[in-house]
């Protein structure tokens, strides 16, 4: 369905009246648990994500048939400011390598069986340089959300976002900090890898930004502070809160976009899961910012949705346990 706002005061209010998860399929699927073939709590934390699945799924026996990778490209401003160790260029030329199957996200959502597409948004019109002035106006913003949420579709059973954007570390950064306290030095990382300089220049520009856009709300902050693809991710992540598939967060940037959803409305994210923790020196603090604990921790630092598509096989792994494991009694064993 197309997206039931056109502005932020619009997107607000529909926040509000999130669905919950299904507390009676999750206590089917913990009484579940308690009789398949293994000593109890022996599969960990994939125990606790089968649970979690099944109350957004809202069945005791969930499963994971269709994933989906969506993947959402914007040029920012911020670029001129020298904050990245790559041009703004890059940003079209790798929305064609996805296109072409290239990239490494390609290669994870094929192998963990996800659909993947990617969306282009306006990279001929990069956001303005948050220093300066607002990234986004309303229409720009809401457009993007709005971008988002329509490209979710119903029929997936669990999402995952990424991204593509030269320069949106910088911009995430900047929409932590807003979000969550701290200093611009708290939150802004290498990146692409910048060497010692670039980090200075991306920490100014942070604190630049911060000065020049102090106090605003956090879909405000979105707006003065985020992207284009910052913006889809958050309207992606609340229309999949809508439809109650379950959410597989990704790295820094993925995360910064989630928590402007949780910074407006507390437990906006109950329905995602962090894939990873990357090498992102602030993921760790957003993180636990966000109240979420990752699956896995590799040291990836490269976006696109990767590490979060390379969870999908954990989460995969999980619900194919619970849900097809025997039970005691249909496997003729004696519990302990």
């Amino acid at each position: 369905m197309p997206a039931p706002f056109a502005s932020l005061d619009a997107f607000r209010s529909l926040l509000q009246t999130l669905p919950q998860p299904d507390a009676a399929a999750r206590a089917q699927a913990l009484a579940r648990d308690a009789v398949l073939t293994k000593p109890a709590g022996s599969l960990g934390r994939l125990e606790e994500v089968a649970q979690w699945v099944a109350a957004w799924q809202g069945r005791a026996q969930p499963r994971i048939d269709h994933p989906l990778v969506l993947v959402f490209a914007g040029n920012h401003g911020i670029t001129a400011r020298g904050v990245s160790a790559f041009p703004a260029e890059v940003t079209g030329q790798m929305v064609a390598n996805f296109r072409a199957g290239g990239a490494a996200i390609n290669q994870l959502a094929r192998t963990f069986g996800a659909r993947m597409e990617v969306h282009a948004l306006d990279l001929d019109r990069p956001v303005a340089d948050f220093t300066a002035q607002a990234a986004m106006t309303e229409a720009e913003v809401a457009a993007s959300l709005a971008a988002g949420w329509n490209a979710v579709d119903p029929a997936a059973d669990l999402l995952v976002t990424g991204e593509m954007g030269i320069g949106n570390t910088t911009s995430a950064a900047a929409l932590a900090c807003a979000l969550f306290g701290g200093t611009a030095a708290d939150w802004t990382g290498r990146g692409t890898g910048v060497d010692d300089a670039g980090l200075a220049l991306k920490t100014q520009a942070v604190a630049e930004g911060l000065a020049l856009h102090a106090g605003a709300t956090p879909l405000e902050a979105l707006r003065r502070l985020g992207g284009r693809e910052i913006a889809a991710m958050a309207g992606a992540i609340a229309r999949a809160r809508t439809e109650r598939i379950p959410v597989i967060l990704d790295g820094f940037i993925c995360c910064a976009a989630a928590g402007v959803l949780e910074a407006e409305v507390p437990g906006a994210l109950d329905h995602c899961i962090a894939g990873h923790q990357s090498a992102e020196s602030a993921h760790g603090r957003l993180l636990q910012a966000l109240g979420k604990v990752p699956l896995l921790s590799l040291g990836l630092r490269l976006g696109e949705g990767s590490g979060a598509a390379l969870a999908i096989g954990v989460v995969r792994g999980a619900v194919a346990c619970h849900s097809g494991m025997a039970t005691f009694a249909e496997a003729g064993v004696t519990a302990g």
